[in-house]
C-alpha cells in the first residue's frame, strides 16, 4: 500500500467516525438512544469499508501498444476476458512504436507501464536500454517459433509476423501482359519507371528493401555498398515515391499512381479484402519477417500479473483474433486458422522457415548512418 491508499482509507475512516459521532450524540455530549440508531450505523460503516477494500483490491496494468484497429482488436477481443479471469483493469496506452519506446525511457526510473508492444527494432533499442525484464518460462512458450525468439536475448518476443514482400496490381500486369515479380533485382528492371513504390529507409519496409537487395548483390550488415549502389542505380530511377504511410500507399495503388511497390502482408491483404486487384510476392531469395513483439517492462510493480498477460496474447486464441483480424501470421505454431486466413499471412512452419530475419542489434547500430547515406544517394 502507498502513501496515498494510506492516507485515503484513513481520511474515509475519518469521515465515518464523524458521522457516527453525530448520530449518535445529542447536544451536551449525551448519547441518542434510538434502537434503529446503531443498526443503521453498522450497515453504514460496513458498506463505506466495503468500498474501501473494493477501491484497494483493485489491480491495474498499463499496456502499451499502437492505436488504431490494433488497439480496437485488444480492447474489444483480447483483454477483456484476461481483464474478467484475473480481476484487473487494464489500461491502454496507444502510440507508434517511436512514441511508446520514448515513454518507456522517461519512465525508466518509475515505470507506470507494465507490458509493451512494439516493432522488433525499437524493441531491441528497448532490450539493449535494459527497459525489458526476462520473459519468465511457461507452456506456452514450447509453441512460439523460434524465429519470434532470436531478437531480444530472452527480454522480448514475437506476438505477430508481418512478411515484407513485392506487392502487385494483377489487373494492371495483366494489361501489360507482364509475368509477377519474382526477385528483389527485378525493382530495378526498367519497364516499372514510374510505377514503383518504395518506402524510405526511414520505414521498416524500406530498410528491408535495402537489407535484401544488399545480400543478393553479396553485401553483408558492415558492407551495404553493394546494397546502395544497386538501389541508387537501377531502383531509384523507377521509384514514383519513396512514401513511409501505409495509408498513402494503399492510396497510390487505388489510384493507379503506382503498380508495383515493397509493402507488408498485413497491408496488402486488408487492400485485398476490399476488392482491389493486388497480390503480395515473396521474392525467390526470401520474404524479410517484420515482427510485432512483446516485452515484460521492467521494474514494474505487477511482475506476475504481466507475464501471465503475455502469455495470454501469445496464447492460441488470442494469436489466432489477431490472425483474423488484424492479418498478422501467428508466432504460435499450435494455431489452426481457416483457408482464407491462412492463404493471407505469414503461417505454417514451413511459410515461417522462409522469412528472413534481421540482426536489430547490428542494425540498430548502422542504421543512423545509412538513413543519410540513402538520402544522399537514394532521394537526391
Amino acid at each position: 500500500m502507498n502513501i496515498l491508499d494510506i492516507f485515503l482509507n484513513w481520511n474515509l475512516y475519518g469521515v465515518l467516525i464523524k458521522f457516527v459521532k453525530s448520530m449518535t450524540e445529542l447536544p451536551g455530549g449525551s448519547m441518542k438512544s434510538s434502537a434503529n440508531t446503531i443498526p443503521a450505523i453498522m450497515l453504514m460503516v460496513s458498506a463505506g469499508l466495503a468500498v474501501a477494500e473494493d477501491a484497494q483490491a483493485e489491480q491495474v496494468l498499463y499496456l502499451a501498444a499502437y492505436g488504431g484497429s490494433t488497439e480496437s482488436v485488444l480492447r474489444d477481443m483480447i483483454l477483456p476476458p484476461f481483464e474478467e479471469e484475473h480481476g484487473v483493469r487494464i489500461e491502454y496506452v496507444a502510440g507508434t512504436s517511436t512514441n511508446n519506446l520514448a515513454r518507456l525511457q522517461a519512465q525508466r526510473d518509475n515505470p507506470e507501464i507494465d507490458i509493451a508492444i512494439l516493432d522488433d527494432g525499437p524493441m531491441q533499442q528497448a532490450v539493449d536500454l535494459g527497459l525489458c525484464s526476462p520473459v519468465a518460462k511457461a507452456p506456452v512458450l514450447d509453441d512460439i517459433y523460434e524465429l519470434a525468439k532470436r531478437n531480444g536475448g530472452g527480454n522480448s518476443i514475437g506476438v505477430g509476423i508481418v512478411a515484407t514482400g513485392i506487392a502487385y496490381n494483377t489487373a494492371a500486369f495483366e494489361k501489360e501482359g507482364w509475368e509477377p515479380p519474382a526477385s528483389w533485382l527485378d525493382l530495378g528492371d526498367s519497364k516499372f519507371h514510374g510505377r514503383l513504390t518504395v518506402p524510405a529507409i526511414t520505414n521498416t519496409y524500406g530498410l528491408h528493401t535495402l537489407i535484401s537487395i544488399n545480400a543478393i548483390q553479396g553485401g553483408d550488415l558492415e558492407n551495404s555498398d553493394p546494397g546502395f549502389e544497386f538501389i541508387a542505380e537501377k531502383v531509384a530511377p523507377n521509384v514514383r515515391s519513396f512514401e513511409t504511410s501505409s495509408s498513402k500507399i494503399s492510396e497510390l495503388f487505388q489510384t493507379g499512381e503506382v503498380e508495383i511497390g515493397v509493402w507488408g502482408s498485413g497491408r496488402v491483404a486488408s487492400l485485398a479484402a476490399t476488392g482491389f486487384p493486388i497480390e503480395m510476392v515473396w521474392p525467390r531469395e526470401g520474404a524479410m519477417a517484420l515482427l510485432t513483439t512483446i516485452c515484460p517492462v521492467a521494474g514494474s510493480d505487477q511482475p506476475e500479473l504481466q507475464q501471465l498477460l503475455l502469455q495470454h496474447i501469445l496464447s492460441s486464441k488470442s494469436q489466432e483474433i489477431l490472425a483474423e483480424y488484424k492479418g498478422w501470421g501467428p508466432t504460435n505454431g499450435k494455431v489452426e486458422l481457416r483457408e482464407a486466413v491462412a492463404a493471407s499471412v505469414a503461417y505454417g512452419p514451413e511459410e515461417v522457415a522462409r522469412l528472413v530475419t534481421v540482426d536489430w542489434s547490428v542494425v540498430n547500430r548502422l542504421r543512423s548512418g545509412w538513413t543519410k547515406r540513402w538520402t544522399r544517394e537514394v532521394e537526391q
